[in-house]
């Protein structure tokens, strides 16, 4: 219900901004939008806005947008992209999902009577991809698992990637899809077995050229420059085995968006993984403090990952009493969102077990050890961790 509500008061928007903008329509609908280098320059802090999560700046300067361009997508798009990084920090809060769906149907809508006009074709079929790709990622998220609006959306989308392939001459944005079909269209098989079918039909990609291509969009595109830093961050330091190169793009935009919540973990979650400790621990430190002040985006995911990190360096300098400050927070935002089947929960309890145990505080060592004995799984490391230690009571 709340989703067709959000739905009406998106098209009522609509309509009222298609009625302003009628004569707009006939004035200026030569224009190719994405490609327009003023409109860039205009919007540019707006943009910079959003990924800083100033989300009620950069949706005010979009709806300027939305009043002067209304007949093209372009608006519709940036504000539903808007929401969409509120989601980003907690895939789990589904408060934002209606708003951003709507957007994304609107965006769909006005690409499809874009794309019967020849001159807007490739425009249209960039923000009809872009729309549908948005939609599979929300959809194929691991909190959502909607697998077969996902598969609906991913169709679309990679339907109409195809047609816009190969003319990022018009607009760097184009590449951007190329860019993702390359890589991904190898990977999905190659790790997806059972999805290889879906992509029988389409032509081969190359994982190559699809980091090549992510780079060059990331250097010379506008709207999709930090959507391809995200994408090339997390294939660099996920899937290839790359983690300097991820960590270099994951300071670049740290240290660009600030209080970019999704940003700031990643990089702190870089720097611990690298081993760099003594740069993790204020960044770390920096996340917590946003929690507790309250600041937007910032919540109990980031503060589960930044508390893990702490324990850990704190525990390693012999630092037991900050250690196990820090690994009970981390248990408790782990509580507080009911992320207690992963490691970060369970190796924060094992840790407070061993702590007390150097400490000869038998029962609450005991207390931590049997809580990850009875809630980790059987077969887990940290299950035969939990109950080697509990032998030696």
């Amino acid at each position: 219900m709340k989703y067709i509500i959000t739905t009406i008061f998106v098209l009522a928007a609509i309509l009222q901004g298609n009625a302003l903008n009628a004569d707009s329509v006939k004035k200026e609908d030569h224009i190719i939008l994405i490609a327009d280098m003023q409109l860039q320059i205009d919007i540019n802090q707006a943009m910079n806005d959003m990924y800083n999560f100033k989300f009620d700046k950069a949706e005010k300067q979009f709806r300027w947008l939305k009043q002067k361009y209304g007949w093209h997508p372009l608006p519709y798009f940036l504000i539903g992209l808007n929401e969409w990084w509120k989601i980003m920090p907690n895939l789990d809060d589904r408060s934002h999902d209606g708003k951003f769906i709507a957007y994304m149907d609107t965006v769909i809508s006005i690409s499809e009577r874009l794309h019967e006009i020849p001159r807007h074709e490739v425009e249209a079929s960039f923000f009809l991809a872009a729309a549908y790709g948005f939609l599979g990622r929300l959809h194929s998220s691991e909190e959502r698992r909607d697998w077969s609006k996902s598969a609906f959306a991913g169709k679309n989308a990679l339907k109409y990637m195809k047609e816009s392939e190969g003319m990022h001459h018009l607009s760097p944005e184009l590449l951007f899809g190329d860019a993702l079909f390359n890589y991904f269209s190898v990977w999905v098989p190659e790790n997806y077995p059972l999805l290889k079918p879906l992509l029988v039909f389409f032509p081969k990609g190359d994982k190559k050229l699809g980091i090549e291509q992510l780079r060059e969009v990331s250097y010379n595109a506008f709207y999709t420059r930090t959507e391809a830093q995200v994408f090339l961050m997390r294939i660099l330091g996920g899937y290839e085995g790359m983690p300097r190169k991820a960590l270099q793009i994951s300071e670049y935009l740290h240290q660009t968006y600030p209080d970019n919540p999704y940003f700031h973990r990643y990089y702190a979650r870089l720097l611990y993984s690298s081993g760099n400790y003594a740069a993790a621990r204020p960044v770390s430190e920096d996340i917590i403090a946003k929690i507790d002040s309250g600041m937007v985006g910032y919540e109990a995911t980031s503060g589960r990952y930044a508390a893990f990190f702490l324990g850990q360096i704190y525990d390693n300098k012999k630092d037991n009493e900050k250690a196990k400050y820090y690994y009970k927070r981390a248990v408790e935002f782990s509580q507080s969102i009911e992320a207690t089947d992963t490691g970060y929960y369970h190796y924060s309890l094992l840790s407070l077990g061993r702590i007390y145990k150097e400490e000869g505080d038998e029962k609450t060592a005991k207390k931590y050890l049997k809580q990850v004995k009875d809630e980790a799984k059987r077969k887990s490391p940290v299950h035969k961790k939990a109950r080697e230690e509990l032998k030696d009571f």
